[in-house]
């Protein structure tokens, strides 16, 4: 009962870090989305390799916050399919953190590959694909703008630090939620407890979940601005109504019932005694393995390469098919899209795979 109830209380803190991080990407695209007037995101959407670029580049970023952003911006139809795929290839979750502390030199040559397939991939799928194959999310609109707030950001008159004077409710909920997951951040309350494995060998600090984190607590402060200075209307409209209350219990729930039934399932199951010296059924693991939305399953093949007891082919089988927690807002937002994007992630991972395997490398 005690191991349960610290598996549960794991699990809810890294729920409650998912979440804080999708939510605080959503508020920081709608931030850019309003004081843009909305062009930026228009013209990304009018270059669908740029998009493909930019989810690869975003999935490429240690941890899950890259990823987290992807999804946001492809449930506002802001990405391509293509670009999801790209950032899902692209991204090994926390993993990334390992790799960089126990093989830096592989991590980088691996990182470097994970783009090119992602690119590559993406492009293909978008080109296979209809002209507009942005699937049906949980939010079927796109990022509005109206007319009122087309030039929020130019007008001192219309933000400032004096709409607190008389804050509504969804400001003052706002505003405390994001400074309280601010300091759970920067205080180090949300860490994964499968980073502190990795702490003794790792020299390169810049590279832990810890100082990542606190990395994107300042960044946040961006968020707390926004909310504070922004007119009540784009309070309640676009922050309140739109995200709030449309995603952030969804991906709550289906991110903490994700995690727990993976977890239980994970404890009771010592996954490295599945581990022969069968290559080829290793590589089939791996790839089935990186279909979990969860990072630890790909531990075990981050900690065989770096002994020596696998090949590249497994290492880079696995990083291609899991990417973390990033897909679990995906999940949680849009369970065809989830199925169809796993699908060519999986497909991808074992032709890159066994296709390495099989020349050797």
């Amino acid at each position: 009962m005690h191991d349960f109830l610290d598996l549960f209380l794991d699990v809810l803190r890294n729920s409650v870090l998912i979440t804080g991080l999708v939510i605080i990407m959503m508020l920081m695209i709608e931030y850019i989305n309003i004081h843009s007037g909305g062009k930026w995101f228009n013209k990304l959407k009018s270059h669908r390799f740029g998009q493909v670029v930019l989810g690869a580049g975003l999935g490429i970023i240690p941890g899950c916050m890259g990823g987290f952003a992807a999804v946001s911006m492809y449930s506002h139809k802001l990405l391509s399919f293509g670009a999801l795929i790209a950032m899902m290839i692209a991204s090994s979750g926390d993993e990334a953190f390992v790799m960089l502390a126990m093989i830096p030199k592989e991590a980088l040559l691996l990182c470097l590959i994970l783009f090119g397939v992602a690119v590559l991939a993406g492009w293909i799928v978008d080109l296979l694909s209809k002209k507009n194959n942005v699937l049906p999310m949980g939010c079927n609109e796109e990022f509005k703008i109206h007319e009122e707030e087309r030039h929020e950001g130019t007008d001192p008159e219309k933000a400032g630090l004096k709409n607190l004077r008389h804050a509504s409710a969804e400001r003052i909920a706002l505003l405390l939620g994001v400074l309280l997951f601010i300091g759970a951040l920067a205080f180090g309350l949300l860490e994964h407890e499968h980073e502190h494995e990795h702490e003794a060998a790792s020299h390169v600090n810049i590279f832990d979940e810890y100082w990542m984190n606190l990395f994107f607590a300042v960044v946040s402060l961006i968020v707390v601005w926004f909310i504070a200075t922004a007119k009540e209307h784009i309070i309640k409209e676009h922050l309140w109504e739109h995200i709030i209350r449309k995603h952030f219990l969804s991906i709550f729930l289906w991110t903490l019932g994700s995690l727990l039934v993976i977890e239980v399932g994970l404890h009771y199951l010592d996954m490295g005694s599945w581990i022969n010296s069968n290559i080829p059924w290793m590589i089939l693991l791996a790839v089935l393995i990186g279909i979990i939305p969860e990072s630890g399953p790909h531990l075990l093949f981050v900690t065989l390469f770096a002994t020596g007891m696998t090949p590249f082919s497994v290492l880079l089988a696995s990083s291609i098919s899991q990417d973390g927690h990033a897909s679990l807002p995906l999940l949680a937002e849009s369970k065809i899209s989830f199925l169809k994007a796993k699908v060519v992630n999986i497909l991808v991972a074992a032709i890159i795979g066994y296709s390495c395997y099989f020349i050797g490398f």
